[in-house]
């Protein structure tokens, strides 16, 4: 019987299955994949709530702490956590469909460089948020590009290469919120990526860059479509700074801002095991047990030459088919493992307690979007057909003051 979309749905169902796909999102992305995950996370929203102070009717008086106590109460708040989405589709012209009619091997090669790009696409947006504030920003400027028939941007942070990739259409704002558009050209705001020099941290885009153009030192650079639309991750949840009364899902960090939004230790001036067991011993103080610490592979390369002979390697597992390396410290609460992952930005560690985690999604985080019954669909204006795949999530923690931001 020849192919048609029916029968080669089926095909798509039995290659792409929930295993498979899990796989393929969990590899090269240690957090993404070692976080726990809950995948029913329905209706309007999802309260986390947080005991961030005990009451206050306490004295070695009894008359005073009776007196305290009528007017002292646990303080108690949730974080209310809404979904952001996330999409990425494949898209195939007909006429490969059509040309393979009678030979679904032949179109299943085709089709699955398409599907495995689109997936591979997604899980890197979700890994890299993971680590990021929300905004939807993946680098900065390092310098105003100089005027030419394309743009040459250098990267302030040479590692956050890794976030950029060639067709990929770029935005530029002068602050990650707020803050204004920058162009490139008189009414020219947005460019796609030509090239990318992976090794200098620099690309080369399609638009001209004149001297109406305002990009500057230190700017933002975002995906088309991010800004303001991504999940919360680390950097939100436990920012660089003490958090100030702007509300975060509903709560004002600044009433604790250690319980609500995190410790936070300077270790620039320490070697790189020391940092990271000062980070936790400053968590622990704060009742973590810090059991993880992630960071990028520079990072995580000093440490491996700093201990030598000492290295402790330990292996970890997401699933039974995917797990990561890492190596183990002693902590103050006991073994920390540090593991690398190229989506960390530079020069910070973030010391976890996994538990206090969460990675909230309808249904799983990285998803095929078949409410119809069909992973293939017949696109309506061009001849061809397209996979959607999606993500509706975001990612909570139920204890913020177990968790630091060490930076090195």
């Amino acid at each position: 019987m020849a192919l048609d979309m029916t029968s080669f749905d089926a095909a798509l169902k039995a290659h792409y299955t929930d295993d498979a796909v899990m796989n393929m999102t969990y590899s090269d992305n240690p957090l993404f994949a070692l976080v726990s995950k809950m995948e029913n996370f329905g209706g309007k929203n999802l309260p986390i709530p947080i005991l961030y102070g005990n009451p206050q009717g306490r004295s070695a008086t009894f008359s005073t702490a009776q007196t305290l106590g009528a007017s002292s109460a646990s303080k108690i708040d949730d974080f209310v956590l809404t979904r952001v989405k996330d999409y990425a589709v494949a898209t195939i012209d007909n006429e490969t469909l059509e040309a393979s009619k009678g030979n679904a091997n032949a179109f299943m090669e085709a089709a699955t460089t398409e599907i495995d790009g689109a997936i591979r696409a997604l899980t890197r947006s979700l890994a890299i948020a993971m680590y990021r504030d929300g905004t939807g920003y993946t680098g900065r400027v390092l310098a105003e590009p100089t005027e030419a028939t394309t743009t040459a941007i250098t990267l302030l942070e040479i590692n956050d290469i890794t976030n950029f990739e060639v067709g990929q259409t770029i935005v530029v704002y002068s602050a990650s919120s707020a803050g204004s558009a920058r162009i490139f050209d008189t009414g020219v705001s947005s460019s796609i990526v030509l090239s990318i020099d992976r090794a200098a941290g620099t690309m080369v885009l399609d638009e001209d860059y004149t001297s109406a153009g305002t990009i500057a030192a230190n700017d933002y650079l975002f995906p088309s479509g991010d800004r303001g639309a991504k999940m919360k991750g680390l950097e939100a949840w436990v920012p660089a700074s003490a958090p100030a009364a702007t509300s975060f899902f509903g709560v004002d960090r600044s009433l604790d801002s250690v319980r609500l939004g995190g410790n936070r230790y300077d270790g620039s001036a320490l070697p790189i095991e020391e940092a990271l067991v000062e980070g936790a011993s400053r968590a622990a103080r704060e009742g973590s047990k810090i059991d993880h610490y992630f960071v990028n592979y520079d990072t995580y390369s000093e440490l491996q030459k700093a201990l030598g002979a000492k290295v402790q390697y330990v292996d970890l597992k997401a699933t039974v088919e995917v797990g990561f390396r890492g190596i183990q410290i002693n902590g103050p609460r006991g073994p920390i493992n540090v593991v690398p992952d190229q989506n960390c930005p530079s020069d910070v560690a973030f010391g976890l307690q996994l538990n206090t985690w969460k990675l909230y999604s309808l249904g799983k985080a990285v998803r095929v979007i078949d409410a119809d019954g069909l992973q293939m669909l017949r696109q309506a204006s061009s001849d061809g057909v397209e996979v959607r795949y999606g993500f509706y999530g975001q990612l909570g923690c139920r204890a913020p003051g177990h968790n630091i931001r060490v930076t090195l």
